[in-house]
């Protein structure tokens, strides 16, 4: 029996033992995380799969993963298939299928702390109709067959201080406080963990490459907060930091601290608050009142400070970058080099400067047809050389104080065959078309998307990912609720101020992949006799694209401008950040096309 196999086994004894005829197995934790730390990686442990996003349901008889199309092929290579069926999730949801295949008069487990109220509501209606009910459990079954679960991170907070904030922890209070007065709410719960580090200007390193703490925060209408977090985790620093209007809790005492809540009006955003939040709530007899997060808006939106801080942080990134492109085109054709020894070579570069906290993310270093999985992990197990005649793609970032960086190149390794320049420049096309957009105030990402696709649309190809997601201040790399992309989170309008990526892309199972990814910031823009406010994007990124993978005679006039305009700009930022060959192997790169 094979590793997954007896895990698979364990639960569904468990299950049997709990009077369950299914569970229901989410990548989160108790915050609604996208990246959560290691003791809620319970569907990786159940099941094998690493991606960042998916469910698993585990009845008695048969088993579903379910991803989206980020991941088609990464479940394939990572999960047994006669242990799961592969289900994507555009085709069929948790719920959808739950719908199906829950068992007449059967009993389906959830972890109320995993799920929103909202998915829990849906799923009970959905499988009421073959009189199954959901039921959520008071220990999660994967928890007690788990022998060797890690621990919640006991890491020590540390200050985010005001010169990289833009904005002191005592004023965001204040903001929220005319906030809750406004909307007639005694406090507001403030679970997503960003939001807790934004608003009490605080980091963690809770969950790798996201320096977030793990806490919950309840804010008060007179500005004075409850922060519940492991007290080990504090510091004398952090104490003062947060002064006497916030009461420091332990972070096991907040369902119960709820419970104080009778009689009061609370603000809880059902995105970002887990079910259980809701039932401990309605138990004590409080006043729940569905509302966004009231920081989303207020972090998404970056203060001067901030923005400047991440002009200065891309611009140190992108130095190091360039000189990991600049090694990789001399190297990379020579041999012996794989996908692990290549990340490690960019974080070589990445590593030396002083100012670098962490990297941004896990770096996704596909070569050949691993660059063709959107969102690869890299092990020791798919490890890929680098091979002449291939395309290799490197999507990567660092976390400094002043920003959080996120860039994706694609180099051609020897001669690129005229098929991978011909999807190489349409990519380009489309990065261009959306770096150049000037929009009306009030447009949605949604509305953009379009933008980026359409040069590939045109050839009858598309990509199986969003165009664009936002990026915190040193923070998480994927930061709501802006979006650029035809599905969720499309409606949100753009903002002067929000960051969003730029990675339009193209792949082909089991060839090649390709992404182009700049950062850019919303911003004001002049237009001539415009009759209404616009908007338009400032490019934050700046490294060098690979020349050879681009067909000249396919760009416009106004795309080559760009391309030149954007390679002036790298030489003007980039380039007095690096000196000898790589300086001059970026003025060639940068060499107007």
């Amino acid at each position: 029996m094979s590793t997954y196999e007896a895990r698979l086994a364990a639960l569904r004894e468990q299950m049997a033992k709990d009077g369950l005829d299914g569970f229901v197995v989410p990548i989160c934790d108790e915050h609604m995380s996208e990246y959560v730390g290691d003791y809620a990686q319970r569907l990786a442990w159940l099941t094998g799969f690493g991606g960042s996003a998916g469910s698993a349901v585990v009845l008695k008889d048969k088993a579903a993963i379910f991803v989206d199309g980020r991941y088609t092929i990464q479940v394939r290579d990572q999960v047994d298939g006669n242990l799961y069926e592969y289900v994507g999730t555009a085709d069929q949801s948790v719920i959808e299928w739950l719908g199906e295949n829950a068992p007449e008069n059967s009993t389906i487990g959830y972890d109320a702390w995993l799920h929103t109220q909202d998915w829990a509501k849906s799923a009970k209606a959905k499988i009421a109709k073959q009189n199954a009910k959901l039921a959520a459990v008071k220990t999660n079954p994967i928890d007690t067959v788990w022998e060797d679960q890690p621990e919640p991170s006991l890491a020590k907070l540390d200050v985010q201080p005001d010169e990289f904030a833009g904005k002191s922890a005592a004023d965001k209070r204040g903001d929220i406080a005319a906030w809750l007065n406004k909307e007639g709410l005694d406090a507001t719960v403030i679970a997503a963990l960003d939001s807790v580090a934004w608003a009490f200007n605080i980091r963690g390193q809770d969950i790798a490459n996201t320096p977030v703490p793990r806490g919950y925060a309840i804010v008060k209408s007179d500005g004075n907060a409850e922060l519940f977090v492991a007290p080990e985790k504090l510091t004398d620093e952090v104490r003062v930091h947060l002064g006497n209007a916030v009461a420091l809790r332990d972070y096991s005492e907040f369902p119960d601290a709820l419970a104080e809540y009778e009689g009061k009006k609370l603000g809880v955003d059902p995105e970002r608050s887990v079910a259980a939040i809701f039932e401990q709530l309605e138990g004590a007899g409080a006043h729940i009142v569905k509302k966004r997060d009231p920081t989303v808006l207020a972090k998404a939106i970056k203060n001067e400070t901030e923005v400047n801080g991440h002009r200065a942080a891309q611009a140190r990134d992108g130095a190091a970058l360039s000189q990991f492109l600049h090694w990789f085109a001399q190297e990379a054709p020579k041999g012996g080099h794989d996908e692990l020894s290549v990340a490690a070579k960019l974080a070589e570069f990445r590593g030396q400067s002083d100012k670098l906290m962490d990297l941004s993310f896990r770096t996704i270093s596909g070569a050949g047809p691993n660059g063709a999985l959107c969102h690869y992990s890299v092990n020791e197990e798919t490890n890929r050389k680098i091979e002449t005649g291939t395309l290799y793609l490197v999507d990567s970032g660092g976390q400094y104080r002043d920003g959080t960086t996120d860039v994706t190149r694609t180099m051609a390794v020897g001669e690129p065959t005229a098929e991978m320049v011909k999807r190489y420049t349409q990519v380009l096309q489309g990065h261009i078309a959306l770096a150049t957009a000037v929009f009306p105030k009030g447009t949605t990402g949604g509305q953009l998307d379009i933008l980026a696709r359409q040069y590939l649309w045109a050839d009858g190809v598309d990509y199986a990912h969003g165009t664009g997601h936002g990026v915190g201040a040193y923070l998480s790399v994927h930061e709501g609720p802006q979006r650029i992309a035809a599905f969720g989170g499309f409606a949100e309008p753009l903002v002067a101020g929000m960051i969003c990526s730029n990675e339009p892309g193209y792949y082909k199972d089991d060839a090649f992949g390709i992404r182009i990814e700049n950062l850019i910031l919303v911003e004001e823009r002049a237009v001539p006799a415009a009759e209404q406010d616009m908007l338009g994007f400032e490019t934050l990124t700046f490294a060098p694209l690979d020349r050879c993978l681009i067909d000249v005679s396919i760009l416009s006039k106004s795309q080559r401008q760009w391309v030149d305009d954007y390679h002036a700009q790298v030489l003007e930022i980039v380039g007095p950040q690096v000196e000898g060959d790589a300086h001059d192997w970026l003025q060639e790169q940068c060499a107007p096309l």
